[in-house]
């Protein structure tokens, strides 16, 4: 189940980058846009029901990640992104990726040994470092993205 869980995410990271990239021209992309809000979803929902003996951070950043996806089909498909909708989806549609880049750069320090060995508790300054660049590039992606996303 893990193993799909992963396989699910990462495919639901590449089609964001497609559905992000797409802002970047004011092209809805329908189908990247699809694919990730539902790749993104089923990763939440599979992240779930992943084994756990308590509430963990993960949760908490799944279900924070599912509200803001909640927002952004509201947005997208039921308010057509008409007013303040566009915004509101730019900014939902890239916190979720984000936050799914941002479980990928823990994983990372949890499974690769490099890594790892760079911030053995993730309490060290590489990580620190490594997800405060991260979470500068989604700022600066969400505030173009939200310039430049205008479809017809």
């Amino acid at each position: 189940m893990v193993f799909i869980h992963v396989v699910i995410s990462l495919v639901a990271i590449v089609a964001g980058v497609g559905a992000v990239a797409a802002m970047f021209k004011a092209d809805r992309a329908p189908k990247w846009t699809a694919a990730f809000l539902g790749l993104t979803i089923l990763t939440n929902l599979s992240g779930f029901i992943l084994p756990a003996d308590k509430f963990l951070p993960s949760h908490a950043t799944g279900i924070i990640c599912m509200a803001a996806l909640m927002v952004a089909i509201y947005a997208l498909y039921l308010k057509g992104l008409s007013g303040r909708w566009r915004a509101l989806y730019v900014g939902t549609a890239v916190a979720s990726l984000y936050l799914n880049v941002f479980v990928l750069v823990v994983q990372a320090f949890l499974k690769v040994p490099s890594l790892k060995a760079l911030a053995p508790t993730q309490q060290e300054p590489p990580f620190a470092i490594a997800q405060g660049i991260v979470f500068l590039a989604f700022v600066v992606i969400a505030v173009l993205a939200v310039r430049r996303f205008h479809p017809r």
